[in-house]
């Protein structure tokens, strides 16, 4: 089994749980227990769980919204204020959950078109623009990271057919799929690219490759992606090999 596979299924089970073991995990993938504890170094570093006595572990809550908003900020800007340009009078246009997702609200205030969201964040920047018509997403409400998640949601995407979606992502991998760290924003994201006739994707450097371990989708299911100059190179090369458009911003 692929580390990735696996340290995917290791976050899976502290949804499932709230805790896991080491000797549990190892008995579980059939590895070595300093296997599964270099997993969760790993994934302990990148912020998706907490390590605790005796080789446990449970799921954090996400870093705050606030703290993210603050890291990278000028590259998202750039990143926002390109994928802006993409959109056209009478789009109807998905915005994904984000901290680059709430920039790109704000630079398409005063536009005709309307806008469908689950994002507390994209709703907060466009609620008093009387010219932008703003369809808000039902579901349950993620305090810490101002969206919206779960089957409502999910069911209310489903009704909605878009001009277009643009996408926040934790990370693009080598081989330019998609990727998430929470399994609730992934069926969000998937029935957002499903609902739309095209999907843009943003991403400042440095989520090449970030820090998603969920796929939310391979390259094929992508059109372009907003990115900066600092993006890796050969990803952006597997991205267009995929026919996706890069968007320098």
């Amino acid at each position: 089994m692929l580390t990735t596979t696996r340290q995917a299924r290791i976050l899976e089970s502290l949804r499932s749980n709230g805790e896991v073991t080491v000797d549990g995990l190892a008995s579980l993938f059939g590895v070595s227990p300093s296997t599964i504890r270099r997993d969760l170094n790993s994934l302990s570093d990148e912020g998706l769980l907490r390590r605790v006595r005796g080789g446990g572990s449970v799921e954090p809550d996400s870093v705050p919204f606030q703290d993210v908003e603050n890291q990278h900020r000028s590259e998202k800007m750039l990143v926002a204020e390109r994928a802006a340009q993409l959109v056209s009078p009478g789009d109807v246009v998905l915005i994904d959950i984000g901290t680059t997702t709430a920039l790109l609200a704000r630079h398409l205030r005063g536009r005709q078109i309307t806008v469908v969201t689950s994002s507390i964040a994209v709703i907060d920047e466009l609620r008093d623009d009387d010219t932008i018509e703003l369809i808000v997403l039902g579901g349950v409400v993620r305090k810490n990271y101002n969206s919206m998640v779960g089957a409502l949601t999910e069911q209310a995407l489903a009704q909605i057919r878009a001009t277009a979606c643009f996408l926040g992502t934790s990370g693009i991998r080598p081989d330019g799929t998609l990727t998430d760290t929470t399994g609730m924003e992934v069926p969000v994201k998937q029935a957002m690219i499903a609902s739309s006739a095209k999907t843009y994707v943003l991403a400042d450097e440095s989520k090449f490759p970030g820090v998603g371990i969920l796929a939310v989708c391979g390259p094929d299911k992508i059109d372009a992606v907003v990115t900066n100059e600092g993006a890796d190179p050969a990803t952006l090369e597997v991205l267009r090999a995929h026919d996706v458009e890069v968007v320098a911003a």
